[in-house]
């Protein structure tokens, strides 16, 4: 049941991606492998609801562009999504000979992958071809890499001894046990400030008909992780975002629908979390149970499934936490100061615009259900609280591996699919300057296969900040820039916006708020054409003092 396969062919494997599309297989050709991995990284988080729990599938060439597929491997494997990456390799009897692009890739890909193996012989292939799909989507989905040898692609074989198998069962659909469904909801009613954190893994699941009746039933204030956002609208009234340092630092009751305590919940420890929090972590893994906090309770399964064991639970024992208790109080007095911050700075007159400005922006033209990609520092940290997500799986970022250069990869996916199944849904992609330069040539991917996405860079010259362009002719006059320019410094007013015209795209280069309004409203009623906006903004700009900072600079 795989449609798309995304690769960059040459030796062995171009046979087999002609091979594929002889099936019925759409190959979409990259023009980087890291880009490839990335991109079929879209279709097994199983974004949007098209496609139902089945991996993305790699097709790269032997030695370094098997290499170049690794980030890809590992960001899947980290972010728990299934993959399936197919390498081409040297042919069997030169082995130890150096042969051409000769390196040992079922060895490394074990490191970064939950199978990583090499068919015994032509015959055996269907029968790896279905564990490693069934590796890569049952417990916590993952990567599977599988090997094909040069002399494997052409070699004949007897089609009757070939042995065929079935495609896999979906996975298997677990419940939690029943003692500790009561007593997570028992601690849970007794709580005086409790916190619903949904994870990644909640949206994967397909768990937000369930999470919104567990909220909505019990009053429960909620906090999305960065890629579960609109698995409960961000406009919900329960949504405390906008507070989210204070919501962690005081709940007295974390409910962990998903989410790892990992470094984007601080680990789930002091000072960010309080010393005697009581933690519920739900999970599909068990060996993620317990992972730096020793749990008051855990629920072992699949998340839709717990959840809606929790709410029969307390359909047995009603529980609705009080809207005007002292904690939803704190909440919301927290909540309306920072957004209010937030405005005033979205609306300020000056030029440079700021991060805000341009934010405050896309959020009113871009359509509400659009699928959103985003990535870099700034860009992404900012975006991330500025731009609300109203339904499931349509957000993507650089996720758990905190990992650059997946944006356009994960907008080729999207809009593939979209091209496919929802026609006129829009992708956007919103980049920083120094984010887009790791695939910034996919772009002519884009224009090849015309895909009407909209890119949005938001250039401030530098990685976290950069120079004006006075500045940098300054700096030169002390010398080579290799020495005297800061390192987080890139090209001031670098014309990203020409790529997309050198391709047939349509590029704008803006500096005010009147012509990003033009750009936007232009990009987003060209429903046919592919277009990049490059948005010139203060060098200097950064963001808010942290209020609820998913990132920091020691993070990435």
């Amino acid at each position: 049941n795989i449609e798309y396969m995304f690769g960059i062919v040459g030796i062995p494997i171009t046979e087999i991606a002609v091979a594929a599309q002889a099936v019925g297989i759409k190959y979409v050709g990259m023009r980087n492998e890291q880009a490839c991995s990335l991109c079929s990284l879209f279709f097994l988080s199983s974004f949007f609801g098209l496609f139902s729990s089945r991996p993305g599938v790699c097709l790269v060439v032997s030695g370094p562009g098997f290499l170049h597929a690794l980030g890809g491997m590992a960001n899947a494997t980290m972010n728990c999504w299934p993959l399936i990456v197919i390498g081409g390799s040297s042919d069997r009897n030169q082995e130890t000979m150096g042969a051409f692009q000769e390196f040992p890739q079922v060895e490394a890909g074990r490191l970064y992958n939950k199978m990583s193996v090499r068919p015994s012989s032509l015959e055996v292939i269907p029968a790896v071809i279905e564990k490693a799909v069934r590796t890569s989507i049952y417990g916590r989905p993952g990567s599977c890499y599988i090997d094909i040898p040069g002399d494997f692609v052409n070699l004949q074989v007897n089609k009757s001894s070939v042995k065929y198998v079935e495609c896999c069962l979906p996975p298997p659909i677990s419940k939690a046990e029943c003692s500790a469904v009561s007593e997570a909801a028992s601690i849970i009613a007794h709580s005086k400030q409790p916190l619903l954190i949904i994870g990644k893994g909640a949206a994967y699941s397909r768990a937000e008909n369930n999470i919104r009746k567990l909220v909505d039933l019990c009053g429960l204030p909620f906090l999305p992780t960065p890629m579960a956002k609109g698995v409960v609208p961000d406009n919900h009234p329960n949504c405390v975002a906008a507070a989210r340092s204070m919501a962690l630092q005081h709940a007295d009751v974390i409910i962990l629908l998903g989410a790892r305590l990992n470094w984007i919940l601080h680990f789930g420890l002091p000072p960010r979390f309080r010393q005697d929090v009581k933690v519920i972590q739900i999970d599909i893994c068990a060996e993620e149970l317990g992972n730096n906090v020793r749990p008051a309770a855990i629920l072992l399964g699949d998340i839709n499934t717990v959840t809606k064991q929790l709410l029969e639970e307390f359909s047995k024992r009603s529980l609705k936490y009080p809207s005007n208790s002292e904690w939803w109080k704190r909440l919301r007095e927290k909540i309306t100061n920072n957004e209010k911050r937030s405005k005033g700075l979205a609306l300020q007159k000056t030029l440079p615009m700021n991060y805000y400005t341009v934010f405050h922006h896309i959020r009113e033209l871009i359509p509400k259900d659009c699928i959103l990609v985003s990535e870099g520092a700034n860009t992404m940290d900012i975006g991330r609280t500025m731009l609300p997500n109203y339904y499931p799986r349509v957000r993507l970022d650089a996720g758990t591996f905190g990992t650059m250069g997946v944006g356009l990869g994960f907008a080729i996916a999207a809009a593939m699919v979209a091209k496919d199944r929802t026609p006129g849904k829009r992708v956007v992609c919103i980049e920083g300057d120094s984010a887009f330069g790791f695939s910034g040539m996919e772009v002519e991917t884009i224009c090849r296969y015309n895909l009407p996405i909209l890119i949005i860079v938001v250039n401030n010259n530098g990685i976290y900040t950069g120079l004006n362009a006075d500045t940098w002719k300054e700096m030169l006059k002390f010398g080579d820039p290799a020495t005297c320019v800061p390192p987080v410094s890139l090209l001031p007013n670098s014309h990203y916006e020409e790529i997309m015209s050198a391709f047939g795209g349509k590029g704008y280069f803006v500096k005010t708020p009147e012509e990003l309004q033009n750009a936007l409203k232009a990009s987003v009623t060209d429903k046919e054409t592919p277009s990049l906006i490059n948005v010139m903004i203060d060098p200097q700009s950064e963001r808010k003092q942290q209020e609820f900072p998913w990132l920091t600079r020691s993070n990435l």
